[in-house]
């Protein structure tokens, strides 16, 4: 194991949806006799996107991974979702990754969701190639795809593999650095023929190669020194500089090629094997102990074992299989693991390694490796699991916040726990979904990224569980209140032979500063009121207090006194009393002038500079209070108040504002009053719903 450890490779396919990442997967895994064909997304018959929801939509959804062999070197190889819906489980993975492999795409360049990985990349010091993909589409350019690359991510980026040819013409790629050219055949077959560098291209092969020298340079002390002093640099000074510059983020190397017509493929998996970080290269994984103190594992087999779960799969027949990076020690099959999140024993039998969906039982792994074991009982994504007397905790970013909501129903009556305790078994296995019962509303409410991600998340619900549910906007959780001040009397007198039924009382019902709440005050004297019955008045103002008269919704920050009233020796009693509470609170909040309260959220909402007019104006046309403003980098952060009932649907719509580029959080900060013209439509609405039902 100690003399296979330098060649493991261990990376992350990452880019924005459409890029072609799954596309470049699978050729890798053809062009290194992994599978017997070119499978392609577009046909249905993907190794990596195998799940239903993936082949019917024609994207990743769920992370993959495929263990495979080139030139004598393991590859792990994960495949990460691309659109900003599945941005929570692409970040969870990258902490399994020892660098990233970012796809451009030739013909549109980078777009917003390559930005967003670069800057999780950035936060896990992830070294990283870039891959410019779909070269042999129409209108693609190299050229200005690098100038791109480089604009949006510094100099540091470098060719190191350019194209023959682009769109129809694409014959094949120049190796930069040795000066060879591959042309392709025709077909899908992956086979080419080595020749001389097309005499077009020699002048830019040069410059380029100059640039990959002088980074390597610059990365390293004494090859600097001599490379000022005009000395040439030997072919093994240059490789290994590359490697350390790459580690160090001195170095991105640019290649190219095209996944669907199987070019350039070969090159790129020897410049993976060649360059890209070994498990030692990357060195050791800083976690911290029980008490919080910073401590680290080496990259070495025979170190104390530790592994981060990045993934947990559910299968109501199946069970649980849990995926995990192992950064340090040894693992074997029928072992005992420490989770050191819950304190936890566990005990697995087989050791897999994933081949898409396919699983290989192996009999030992060690750092760099990425491998599955089944049916642990505590164990959940995110969770360390490592070697008892050496507890070790590594820590995940914290995941972005949900930005969307729908409130789920069951299609059949009486499936309500059924829909809670499937959605729970996929939230195993989805970091980013939140579910919740909003109490005032009555509804379960089921969170996530936006609405493919929710929709994606109910045909699972159903593939799996056999659970159908409706989907729609969640209420508003609006309240009541009053803004006048009403002294009433409410009275009831029952008498239907024998003994009847009788209560009095009069209050005065006033408003409270907002979030005040509720408050009673008894001011009975002379025992008009016996004692014993004023907790019952008090109760039935509360009960009267759940449903408003306007529209149904709780009344809150009111109070009432409870001033006079009158009792009956023989007929009173508690529950004359509650009715008699409840009457005279419906009388006095119909006089005291009632009205509607509305949630208002707070919201930072991060922009492109040259969105915020935009952003600003929509927000306006919202009935939204901007705050104000700050700057971060070339974004601008916008802080305000907007009513819930304005932005149920603000995801999806900045969305479209921003072309992907805006974010948001939000939260509840208070509630105000509903202006005037629009509480009619409201109460309308309520009434009809009530009626309805």
């Amino acid at each position: 194991m100690k003399d296979d450890f330098g060649k493991i490779r261990t990376f992350a396919l990452v880019a924005h949806a459409g890029a072609g990442k799954t596309s470049l997967g699978e050729a890798m895994l053809f062009t290194s006799g992994s599978t017997t064909r070119l499978n392609k997304v577009d046909q249905g018959n993907s190794v990596l996107d195998f799940e239903p929801e993936e082949v019917k939509r024609k994207i990743t959804i769920s992370t993959s991974f495929y263990t495979f062999e080139w030139n004598k070197h393991t590859f792990n190889l994960i495949d990460t979702p691309g659109d900003f819906n599945f941005i929570a489980e692409t970040q969870t993975a990258l902490h399994g990754a020892d660098g990233i492999i970012v796809l451009v795409d030739a013909v549109d360049g980078v777009k917003v969701q390559t930005e967003k990985v670069w800057e999780i990349a950035d936060a896990l010091e992830h070294p990283r190639f870039v891959f410019v993909s779909k070269i042999d589409r129409e209108r693609a350019d190299f050229q200005q795809t690098v100038e791109d690359i480089q604009s949006n991510f510094g100099d540091v980026c470098v060719p190191f593999l350019i194209p023959i040819g682009s769109g129809e013409d694409f014959k094949g790629v120049v190796d930069i650095l040795h000066q060879k050219a591959f042309v392709y055949s025709e077909d899908e077959t992956g086979k080419f023929e080595t020749t001389d560098v097309p005499d077009e291209l020699v002048d830019q092969v040069e410059q380029y190669r100059e640039q990959i020298i002088e980074r390597v340079a610059e990365a390293d002390d004494e090859l600097l020194e001599k490379y000022l002093e005009g000395e040439e640099l030997t072919p093994e000074e240059i490789e290994t500089g590359i490697k350390q510059a790459v580690v160090n983020h001195k170095l991105v190397p640019i290649a190219c090629g095209s996944g669907v017509a199987n070019k350039g493929i070969a090159q790129f998996l020897d410049m993976i094997q060649k360059y890209f970080p070994s498990p030692s290269d990357r060195g050791s994984r800083k976690g911290k102990d029980f008490d919080g103190n910073e401590i680290e594992r080496k990259p070495l087999p025979d170190e104390p074992f530790s592994a981060l779960v990045i993934k947990t799969l559910s299968d109501p027949y199946a069970g649980r299989l849990t995926i995990m990076r192992i950064f340090s020690g040894t693992l074997s099959p029928d072992s005992t693991v420490f989770n050191a999140n819950k304190k936890v024993k566990e005990r697995f039998g087989n050791l897999l390694i994933l081949q898409g969906k396919a699983q290989k039982s192996i009999e030992q792994a060690g750092p760099g490796a990425i491998v599955a074991v089944a049916k642990l009982k505590e164990t959940v994504t995110g969770d360390t699991l490592c070697d008892e007397k050496n507890p070790i905790i590594f820590e995940m970013l914290p995941l972005p916040p949900v930005v969307y909501s729908l409130a789920v129903e069951p299609k059949s009556r009486g499936d309500e726990e059924k829909i809670f305790s499937s959605l729970a078994r996929l939230m195993e296995e989805d970091v980013a979904l939140k579910l919740e019962r909003n109490d005032e509303t009555k509804e379960m409410i089921l969170s996530g990224m936006g609405e493919i991600h929710i929709e994606a998340t109910v045909d699972k619900l159903q593939r799996k569980f056999g659970v159908e549910v409706n989907l729609r906007l969640p209420k508003v959780p609006y309240k009541e209140t009053v803004k006048g001040k009403a002294r009433v009397q409410g009275k009831y007198k029952k008498q239907t032979g024998g003994r009847g039924q009788y209560g009095d009382c009069w209050i005065e019902l006033e408003p409270l500063p907002r979030g005040e709440g509720f408050q009673f005050v008894d001011k009975i004297v002379g025992g008009v009121i016996p004692k014993q019955f004023i907790p019952a008045v008090e109760k039935g103002i509360v009960e009267a207090a759940q449903e408003g008269i306007l529209a149904g919704y709780p009344v809150v920050d009111f109070k009432v006194e409870l001033v006079d009233g009158s009792y009956h020796s023989v007929d009173s009693s508690e529950l004359a009393f509650k009715i008699a509470g409840s009457m005279a609170f419906k009388k006095a909040a119909a006089e005291a002038k009632p009205t509607l309260l509305e949630p208002i959220m707070y919201m930072e909402i991060t922009v492109p500079d040259d969105c915020m007019g935009d952003v600003i104006g929509d927000l306006n046309g919202r009935r939204g209070k901007v705050l104000g403003m700050e700057s971060k980098g070339k974004k601008q952060i916008i802080k305000a108040h907007v009513p819930l009932a304005e932005v149920l649907r603000y995801a999806p719509d900045l969305r479209s504002m921003t072309a992907g580029r805006g974010m948001f959080v939000m939260k509840f900060d208070h509630y105000e009053e509903v202006p005037a013209q629009l509480q009619e439509k409201i109460i309308e609405e309520s009434r009809a719903e009530k009626e309805g039902k």
